[in-house]
């Protein structure tokens, strides 16, 4: 597997053109991780990954577009769902690189109505990861699209997270949300600071303010994006918790109005963009 090498006096990161992944991320003075490492030997055994042409899940893999059921591929990740789309399961194109900045490229065309082209840019800056994605609809037929980041946060016994949001879906069937709820319970609160309990947490949430900070000991990690948007994941016993920014929530094709999903003509584009800094 070929890895290609970003570093500056602050930052060092690896990333992989097989699915446009980020293996690792860590300072360069105390060689702390600010993502947990991955191997890519999995497609999701990796430190970060993008998601488009959709995030996470749909419903039935399945949707409605100008009143058309449209069927969903079927992913070599997952038996069930689109699951992520499948940027992050194709081989990137190496567009250019500097010691400090990647750009990749990938397209793709499906039966079901995606086609576009797709540029992903990692650049280090100072003490952060920006990372930026634009997706370009090449399709005759307008399509649905949607975006995000699936980074995976070195977690701690020590650690803290802190964010605000305004309400969350609580996990249901298949890891599809259930009924949007408007007051958050203690356990996935974290509007004030709080450790991150270890059990299994698969939760969306609305109304996200756009920054997540993660506190351990000789560590401050702050997430920025502007959506709305954000899933947390942890598995119990897992050293890492995953804080995804997405421009729609999980299942976002089914519900009214379709919300965060941007409907493109052809030639139109969706940009989305992060920043994963040490403070």
């Amino acid at each position: 597997m070929t890895v290609r090498i970003l570093e500056n006096a602050h930052l060092r990161m690896c990333v992989s053109p097989q699915g446009g992944t980020v293996l690792s991320l860590d300072s360069v003075p105390d060689g702390q991780p600010l993502l947990q490492a991955g191997k890519g030997t999995r497609p999701d055994d990796v430190a970060l990954f993008p998601m488009l042409p959709l995030a996470n899940r749909v419903r039935d893999n399945r949707f409605k577009l100008a009143g058309e059921w449209i069927a969903l591929p079927t992913s070599p990740a997952d038996g069930d769902f689109f699951l992520h789309g499948d940027g992050w399961l194709h081989r990137w194109t190496v567009a250019s690189q500097t010691t400090e900045s990647i750009i990749l490229t990938m397209r793709q065309r499906h039966d079901c109505g995606f086609d576009y082209q797709a540029e992903l840019r990692y650049t280090l800056v100072d003490s952060c990861l920006q990372v930026a994605m634009l997706l370009r609809h090449l399709g005759e037929k307008p399509m649905l699209y949607g975006m995000g980041i699936h980074p995976f946060f070195a977690l701690r016994d020590d650690a803290t997270l802190a964010f605000s949001a305004a309400g969350y879906w609580p996990e249901g069937e298949q890891h599809l949300p259930a009924a949007w709820q408007g007051v958050l319970p203690p356990e996935v609160d974290f509007n004030q600071p709080r450790a991150v309990a270890d059990r299994w947490q698969n939760v969306g949430y609305s109304g996200w303010s756009g920054v997540a900070t993660l506190r351990r000991a000789g560590m401050t990690v702050r997430l920025t994006a502007s959506t709305p948007w954000l899933m947390l994941y942890h598995p119990p016993g897992a050293p890492f918790i995953c804080l995804e920014p997405q421009t729609h929530p999980v299942d976002a094709h089914s519900l009214p109005g379709q919300p965060g999903l941007v409907l493109l003509q052809e030639g139109e584009v969706l940009r989305f963009a992060a920043q994963i800094a040490r403070l």
